[in-house]
């Protein structure tokens, strides 16, 4: 395991320093948030907050991970699903012009707290527990101001269902608007 880290803090350090931009910063947003597959639930709005990191390559090409937390889940009148996540993307950014990128890439999350709670006919209960990780597939665009700041609009489609009870199939879908900082 420490030969895997060595090796993981090498590549990252020569990768650095022949890149030819590091962007280290904060950013913070709004999240539209609905589950799929299920029926009359209606978007949950919610925040992110959280760190990023970048590397350009190019003029064309370079990667961001994020480390966010967000909030996720749905609304409707028989229950709730509030889920909060430490999610983790890593898009490729692919600049068109200048500032202007299109985005892609994977999304790992993390549950730090959910509250799953339905009530089916008026006598049915269930509560259910929010698997502990997703996957979700990230897509968006965004726009890297010159004097640190950018602007990104992404939509995550989840790939794993959020909790595995025979009642409930469904998987996170979220938009995203964010705003941030790099430092650098």
């Amino acid at each position: 395991m420490k030969k895997l880290i060595v090796v993981f803090i090498t590549l990252f350090i020569g990768t650095v320093s022949f890149s030819q931009e590091l962007d280290l910063g904060i950013k913070a947003g709004v999240n539209f948030a609905n589950i799929s597959d299920v029926n009359d639930l209606s978007s949950k709005t919610g925040f992110q907050a959280g760190v990023f990191a970048g590397i350009k390559f190019s003029e064309k090409i370079g990667i961001q991970a994020d480390v966010l937390y967000s909030q996720q889940g749905a609304e409707f009148d028989a229950g709730k699903f509030d889920l909060n996540y430490i999610n983790v993307p890593i898009v490729l950014k692919y600049y068109l012009v200048q500032g202007l990128n299109i985005q892609a890439g994977p999304q790992f999350g993390f549950i730090i707290d959910d509250d799953i709670y339905t009530d089916t006919f008026g006598t049915n209960s269930i509560e259910a527990n929010a698997e502990k990780s997703e996957v979700a597939a990230v897509v968006g665009a965004g726009y890297d101001f010159p004097f640190g700041v950018r602007l990104d609009a992404r939509y995550n489609f989840g790939l794993t269902d959020v909790s595995k009870t025979d009642n409930f199939e469904g998987k996170n879908n979220v938009f995203s608007l964010a705003l941030g900082y790099s430092f650098l």
